[in-house]
């Protein structure tokens, strides 16, 4: 019978290493894995943390392995590419950094031998990802095991897969499901599939046929109903030898059928099932990409606390774990390969074993409801020939691997909706993100609308849209500022848009969790993006979250707004409540100030501001509190003074009446010299940008992204793409940039 041996225990690692050494040098460090050697310089900022090689090396005595036929080495997860030297010899090669990956090294075992990984992150053109706003953690970061099974096993050589596949077919009457394994060596051997309830009851056994697969049914199945009712059925498969078991494996199954619909959204087991929820990176601070299995339980209590029925799993296949969690719980998955932000033609092999993986690995999940094929790849070009073949092979493979699931792509704001790109797949969705990258919340809704209006017949959803916020406050909050107020005022807005339109088959906030992005210089604090509903450490809930909570989650609760925002200078101050409760009674220093009712689960007081107040927030037996203090003058530890930044929008002069940095886009092109100012600088930008820049001048110009800018200060623009761009101006050209504006009249 196999056994699984974990052999993550005392690594040891040294970077930049390109050969494995002969024995173990003392003189490195020794490592537990999870290991990541990004955990710190991966989120710091500067865009410089170390991408290249490193060695992990490990000693073991076959005496102390159970006595076995065949020894697999499995890998849960090595980024971005990992080469496997047994006793100094190169036996294999994985590219692709999220996924399970195996090795058998039987016939390399010798009494005592050498284990070495060397691990590459840096950049290359044919695996992916290489250009994406988050960072590429390397190293071993996922357990690794000895798997040791006799010489006739269920397979362990195709793409990572658990040997068994389970496929129901549902309706809700009856499930008839097919149960298919993957043999090695199975002459003369049977194969019995037992199924079992949630409770391990056993309900159904039977042997397979010649072909190693049997087609058994439920009646009236007790069907998996997302978060309302997650419940697994299980089944075993056993190899047979001469009336004896020689290897087993196991893997739970759920019976639901669902389907997306272009008009009334997700449909599950016959009913509208509203998909509302979030987008998660793997990573946390100080942490990186090394997770523990508290890590995810953590982030699973939260993404539920919150309320979402589904996660976009962004943007990459994730752990197993995770995977298993969302199965218990209840949560719909969109499981996705790292095709993202560039197409590279010499790797388009990579995609396709990827996404090979991807779907072996997860084809039991009853979570993952649908296939995604790629992210913003079309922020160049959305005709590339080899583009839109890469994505036809891609949908293709999808539905030869799994005729139960279909494929969607996240598409960029910009991509046209008349794009071949977005008629391959069965369903499509976009990132947008206005209200934020330029144009105005607004905007949100009627862009769906219109899209649903001209391609009446094609599913759409929201698969990103978000907005940044610190610990930096204001009573006026503005886009661009960076305050924990708009970002809740931008969620309020997107959730009253986006939850009311019933064609939308899913919506994903971007993101659950702040996440690293060393190359990120923005914010204030550097190397992290800061869309996030709770912090990069998750010990602090935002006050979106609960704007979140307030339409998705049963569980009563009040919560007041603000906390962080303890003192402020206004005469009266605006309290906002958030609640899914019908009214809240708000006390002002124990005194009832005023009872409200709201629609929309946001509740606004407008208070005076005296002295110290203390505030709670009441509703039933569910409250909140916080207490404010009238400060004299703004309190400038509020303001976001970015780290690194040129230039803040309060340095800027502001003539009435004047044109100035702090203009809008579409402002300073309404007027004659304003707009010659804007061409002055797109034609710098343009002779500046390089063939491999992401975004070039002549993108930004173009008709799809003219709306999104016009909101857009100048100086935001140049701070946030002046990288891309090719534009390094320093502060005293911004200044004189201001001048040559403040002469121009705002019409």
């Amino acid at each position: 019978m196999r056994q699984v041996i974990s052999i993550n225990s005392k690594w040891s690692f040294r970077k930049g290493i390109t050969e494995p050494p002969e024995k173990i040098d003392k003189e490195w460090c020794f490592v537990n894995l999870p290991h990541t050697y990004n955990a710190i310089d991966g989120q710091d900022g500067g865009n410089d943390y170390y991408r290249g090689y490193a060695c992990y090396q490990k000693e073991l005595l076959k005496s102390d392995l159970p006595e076995s036929e065949k020894y697999y080495l499995e890998f849960k997860g090595a980024n971005s590419s990992a080469e496997i030297f047994i006793n100094g010899v190169s036996i294999y090669r994985h590219d692709g950094g999220y996924s399970t990956f195996r090795v058998d090294i039987t016939d390399r075992i010798r009494d005592r031998f050498l284990i070495s990984v060397i691990t590459d992150n840096s950049g290359n053109d044919r695996v992916y990802p290489q250009v994406a706003d988050f960072t590429f953690y390397g190293g071993i970061y996922r357990d690794v095991n000895i798997i040791c099974v006799p010489g006739s096993h269920f397979d362990l050589d195709y793409y990572g897969a658990p040997g068994i596949e389970v496929t129901p077919e549902v309706t809700k009457e009856k499930a008839e499901i097919k149960l298919v394994s993957h043999i090695k060596n199975a002459d003369g051997l049977k194969i019995i599939f037992t199924v079992s309830d949630k409770d391990g009851q056993e309900i159904i056994r039977t042997m397979a046929d010649n072909d190693g697969s049997a087609l058994i049914a439920i009646d009236n199945p007790h069907l998996w109903h997302g978060k309302k009712d997650p419940y697994l059925y299980s089944v075993k498969a056993e190899l047979i030898k001469n009336d004896t078991a020689i290897d087993e494996v196991s893997t739970r199954f759920g019976c639901r059928f669902f389907e997306i619909t272009a008009d009334n959204g997700f449909i599950l087991n016959g009913e509208e099932y509203p998909l509302r929820g979030v987008s998660r990176h793997q990573d946390r601070l100080g942490t990186g990409n090394a997770l523990l299995p508290e890590h995810h339980r953590e982030d699973m209590e939260l993404i539920l606390e919150l309320g979402a029925t589904t996660v976009r799993l962004a943007h990459y296949q994730h752990d197993q774990y995770f995977y298993d969690l969302c199965d218990e719980k209840g949560l719909l998955v969109w499981a996705e390969i790292p095709y993202i932000s560039q197409h590279m033609p010499t790797a388009k092999e990579n995609t396709v074993n990827q996404m090979k993986e991807l779907i072996a690995q997860n084809y039991n999940h009853p979570s993952i409801f649908v296939w995604g094929l790629s992210n913003e790849i079309t922020m160049k070009d959305d005709k590339d020939p080899d583009l839109i073949e890469n994505h036809r092979l891609l949908n293709n493979l999808c539905h030869v691997m799994d005729k139960t699931r279909p494929t969607t792509v996240a598409a960029v704001s910009p991509c046209p909706i008349d794009s071949p790109y977005i008629k391959i797949p069965d369903t499509i969705a976009y990132n947008h993100y206005f209200g934020w990258y330029g144009g105005d919340t607004s905007m949100n809704g009627p862009w769906f609308d219109n899209f649903h209006r001209e391609h009446p017949d094609i599913p759409i959803g929201c698969s990103e849209y978000g907005c940044e916020g610190l610990d930096w406050h204001t009573s006026s909050p503005q886009q661009g500022d960076y305050t924990e107020e708009y970002q809740a005022y931008y969620h309020e807005e997107l959730i009253k848009q986006l939850f009311s339109r019933k064609y939308l088959w899913a919506t994903y906030v971007w993101n659950m969790f702040d996440f690293g992005a060393d190359a990120r210089n923005e914010g204030g604090e550097n190397g992290q993006n800061h869309k996030g509903l709770v912090t990069f450490d998750r010990k602090y809930k935002k006050d979106a979250f609960y704007a979140y909570k307030a339409w998705l989650s049963d569980d009563p609760f009040v919560h007041i707004c603000g906390k962080r925002y303890d003192e402020r200078e206004t005469d009266t101050t605006v309290v906002t409540v958030y609640s899914n409760l019908p009214e809240i009674e708000l006390f002002v220093n124990k005194v009832s100030f005023e009872k409200k009712k709201s629609d929309d689960h946001f509740f606004r007081f407008e208070i005076p501001n005296k002295g110290t107040s203390h505030l709670t927030a009441i509703s039933g037996s569910y409250m909140d509190e916080c207490v404010i203090r009238k400060a004299d003058t703004f309190n400038e530890k509020y303001r976001l003074k970015e780290k690194g930044a040129i230039l803040n929008w309060f340095d800027v002069t502001e003539p009435e009446g004047r044109l100035s940095l702090n203009s809008k886009i579409s402002d300073i092109i309404a007027t004659e010299r304003g707009n010659e100012i804007f061409n002055d600088i797109m034609r710098a930008s343009l002779a500046a940008s390089k063939e491999n820049s992401s975004v070039t001048a002549a993108a930004l110009k173009s008709e799809s992204m003219s709306q999104m800018l016009g909101s857009f200060s100048l100086l935001r623009m140049l701070n946030l793409a002046g990288g891309m761009l090719g534009i390094e101006l320093d502060k005293n050209q911004l200044l004189k940039l201001n001048e040559n504006l403040n002469e121009v009249e705002n019409k």
